[in-house]
């Protein structure tokens, strides 16, 4: 299960990422998707989006806590709060501190602090 979240707004972004993200249904900034099993499609969108949004495995656990405080069952979109504590920074070229990109197994911490 992937959990994808947009953490940049729309200025200064490309009309083709753009595009992506709207048919993503990441509309707005600290928007929240959720994949159960991603197609090849979809993984490929997610490539030319990797600028723009954090993504990750998510476990089972967040996903419950996830529904519970901001969707319904069945929902796989969810609006969320700026994360607690702040983003450190989005990106650091030539560094992994950045939150955009793959995150792998931190993007459960990143969404409980924005529950």
């Amino acid at each position: 299960m992937i959990a994808i979240v947009r953490i940049k707004g729309q200025v200064k972004v490309r009309i083709k990422a753009l595009e992506t993200l709207d048919r993503m249904n990441l509309k707005k900034k600290y928007s929240c998707v959720v994949w159960d099993k991603p197609s090849s499609e979809q993984l490929g969108m997610l490539e030319s989006v990797k600028d723009f949004v954090a993504f990750g495995e998510m476990d089972k656990d967040t996903y419950k806590e996830l529904v519970a405080k901001r969707g319904q069952q069945g929902t796989r979109f969810f609006r969320l709060h700026p994360p607690r504590g702040g983003i450190d920074s989005k990106k650091h070229f030539g560094v992994d501190r950045g939150v955009l990109g793959n995150n792998k197994e931190k993007i459960n911490e990143l969404v409980r602090r924005m529950l």
